[in-house]
């Protein structure tokens, strides 16, 4: 879908989208007495994302009247303006919609956000749908922001379009299903990111061999497909100044292996590579607005199957860092991969910050719902500087504990730690675990996200399916501590 900026509204056809905090806004009243009495007849009273829609002179023209809510922030009033307008509008028939913000003083940011939020909301992915209803289809190709005022059209280029194009990536990766996408594949996917000036490399199961990887490697060996590490790099900033790390998880599909999960459901977990697909979203937003930051991306990417080859409960594996571990659960294989993969950033971009972005845990579910991701760090600066860019973002996080406790709880009798703890706080053990790999010194956050990265309902900015998210948050991070 196309998003354009005037000063005026356009000749021709279109569906007129008005933004109203009440039912009889000075807007309202110059379209006409009708107009106002069937908002509040309808009981229109302006709330964010309320809609009321009717058609003028005739039925010539369709008028979507969206509630902003009364005193609420502009970029969050502005996000719920446009992907209410283009869930209401994507099928309706129309084809070109014009969001006339004139006299709400949105500036050129909110403005902008605006044509965001109706392009995320009106993402799709029907490659697979063969047979759709004429009235299933998306009928609607542009969006004209009307009255944004100087500067939008710019930030919208600079900022947003860029943001949205790696949300729209992260996206597809997370909805292709795994014989579509496995680890060989999914660097084939990405590698157009070459064209920007990212710098990709990639790790095959018998480099990763070479160097110790006895973690993320006994994940992989019951799959017929051949694990790869991509490692990711944009050098936007100062020469030779250490990057900022992002490493994601990336299993392309989880069977559990040995440790098989139920069968209902288990098709989701396509999905269980969302972190590595933020990464690589992340890095082509950064990239296209050519950020001045340098930053390192670090993809673990495998398939968990079971098979006669496939990891054991029991096992010990050796990983890069020369500890070892007990893999009581092979369903606990996130972890195992993230291991090595942190391992190898620090010793080879030695970063002084590094997130990592998992669909971790089922227990984050059961403590976060669908409403946040789980922000687990021991740095208070970087999990304030991660707070902040949730909020900016729309990205929500909310802070989880970490404790020596819980540390303890992974003790293994036969290796240096477990790959699981009990079942009570499993999200925090994990995280834990983790941590053991991360050196002195270095600031770490952990973030699972493992309720976020798939929604079964539709939202503002998202269609039910894969939300992107992570991408929003990174880059944000990125804009906020990276670039100043």
């Amino acid at each position: 879908m196309q998003v354009r900026f005037a000063d005026r509204l356009p000749d021709g056809h279109y569906a007129l989208v008005l933004p109203a905090d009440r039912f009889d806004t000075d807007a309202v009243k110059g379209l006409g007495d009708g107009v106002e009495a069937t908002l509040k007849r309808q009981r229109f009273d302006g709330d964010a994302g309320s809609a009321v829609e009717l058609f003028l002179a005739a039925g010539t023209k369709r008028l979507l009247v969206v509630g902003t809510g009364k005193g609420a922030a502009p970029a969050a009033a502005a996000e719920k303006l446009g992907g209410t307008a283009a869930a209401r509008l994507l099928t309706s028939g129309e084809t070109h919609a014009a969001i006339d913000l004139t006299g709400l003083g949105y500036d050129a940011d909110a403005a902008a956000r605006v044509g965001l939020s109706a392009a995320l909301r009106s993402w799709r992915y029907d490659l697979y749908h063969t047979k759709l209803k004429d009235k299933q289809k998306p009928t609607l190709k542009q969006v004209t922001i009307v009255g944004a005022g100087t500067g939008t059209r710019q930030r919208w280029e600079q900022r947003w379009q860029p943001v949205l194009e790696g949300v729209k990536l992260t996206r597809e990766l997370v909805t292709e299903p795994a014989n579509i996408i496995y680890p060989e594949t999914f660097v084939e996917r990405v590698r157009h990111l070459a064209d920007l000036g990212i710098e990709l490399e990639v790790l095959d199961g018998a480099a990763m061999k070479k160097l110790g990887m006895g973690a993320l490697l006994g994940v992989a060996q019951g799959s017929v497909r051949d694990p790869r590490l991509l490692i990711l790099r944009w050098n936007g900033g100062k020469k030779g100044e250490a990057p900022l790390a992002f490493v994601g998880k990336g299993v392309t599909f989880d069977t559990g292996g040995i440790s098989i999960k139920p069968a209902q459901g288990m098709e989701a977990m396509k999905w269980d590579m969302g972190g590595a697909g933020a990464v690589v979203g992340a890095f082509k937003a950064l990239a296209l607005r050519k950020a001045k930051a340098n930053i390192v991306g670090i993809c673990g990417l495998v398939e968990n199957m079971p098979s006669g080859n496939a990891q054991r409960p029991g096992d010990v594996v050796t990983t890069m860092s020369g500890q070892t571990v007990e893999v009581i659960n092979t369903d606990a294989e996130g972890r195992l991969v993230l291991a090595d993969a942190l391992t190898y950033v620090q010793r080879n971009y030695k970063p002084k910050t590094i997130v990592d972005l998992a669909t971790l845990t089922g227990a984050i579910l059961v403590s976060l719902g669908h409403e946040f991701g789980g922000l687990f760090s021991p740095d208070e600066e970087l999990v304030t500087q991660l707070l902040s860019a949730a909020e900016a973002s729309g990205d929500k996080l909310w802070r989880m504990p970490l404790a020596e406790p819980f540390d303890r709880m992974i003790d293994s009798p036969i290796a240096d730690m477990k790959n699981v703890g009990p079942r009570e706080g499993g999200s925090i053990t994990a995280a834990e675990f983790i941590k053991r790999f991360i050196d002195d010194g270095v600031r770490w956050a952990h973030l699972d996200i493992a309720g976020m990265a798939w929604s079964d309902k539709a939202g503002t900015t998202h269609e039910k399916g894969a939300t992107g998210f992570g991408v929003r948050l990174l880059d944000q991070l990125v804009a906020d501590t990276v670039e100043g």
